[in-house]
């Protein structure tokens, strides 16, 4: 990176920061918008151009894990693609998350960095993380911040690890979230104790945590709709 490229993304984190602290609470009052939808989120109401959705880790790497369950994955599949699909008809913007690591299944040379087969997604943007948070050294938040993005529908694999994290990690930075618990996808897990939780016990506590402090826990309807318009759950 040269200085001059590293002076634009100092700046334009900078900017990212004081836009987070600058929106809080910020009330707007509902307008149309004259080239596109216009959605509300609690008492924010923003155009379809102000949204994006994030689309962390929907990749094949999982499918090489020991811990990999077929059980949910067509669930999840119909939901995220529900997601994508209407995302891309309201003109919300896509954005798709990829967690790399040095080697293993979760390496480029592995082949397995590619979208979870059957998702079509054709985002405007890929990114590339080494971290939980996908706004973490991925570049996605400079994007955000370029795009005049103050809303994310944070979707993916897995709900209470990269999900979670970066749902936490958007909210404190100023941004509105609706979390989609319904096209989240996660596995069974077992605690220090030797108790196993079941992926629709981690998903209950990942929204118990999240509710109303970090995000708006939505279905995919609810996420892609008015707020006024009250679709059902």
């Amino acid at each position: 990176m040269t200085c001059g490229e590293a002076l634009v993304a100092i700046l334009t984190a900078m900017a990212f920061y004081v836009r987070s602290w600058s929106t809080r609470g910020l009330s707007r009052t509902r307008a149309e918008a004259d080239d596109g939808a216009t959605i509300s989120n609690g008492s924010t109401a923003m155009q379809a151009s102000e949204t994006a959705l994030i689309v962390i880790d929907a990749q094949e790497s999982f499918r090489h894990r020991d811990y990999w369950d077929d059980t949910d994955v067509a669930a999840y599949i119909d939901r995220q693609q529900a997601l994508v699909d209407g995302a891309r008809k309201l003109g919300i913007a896509i954005a798709q998350v990829f967690h790399v690591e040095p080697d293993g299944v979760f390496s480029l040379a592995s082949g397995h960095v590619r979208t979870l087969t059957p998702l079509a997604i054709e985002p405007e943007a890929v990114f590339h993380k080494r971290r939980h948070s996908a706004l973490v050294g991925s570049g996605l938040d400079v994007w955000l911040v370029r795009h005049g993005i103050r809303r994310l529908i944070v979707s993916g694999i897995r709900t209470e690890q990269c999900c979670e994290t970066t749902t936490r990690h958007a909210s404190d930075a100023g941004f509105e979230v609706d979390y989609v618990t319904s096209a989240t996808l996660t596995f069974a897990m077992t605690d220090r104790t030797g108790r196993v939780y079941t992926p629709a016990e981690i998903r209950a506590r990942t929204e118990l945590v999240l509710d109303r402090r970090f995000a708006r826990i939505a279905d995919v309807a609810t996420a892609l709709a008015p707020r006024d318009a009250q679709p059902g759950a």
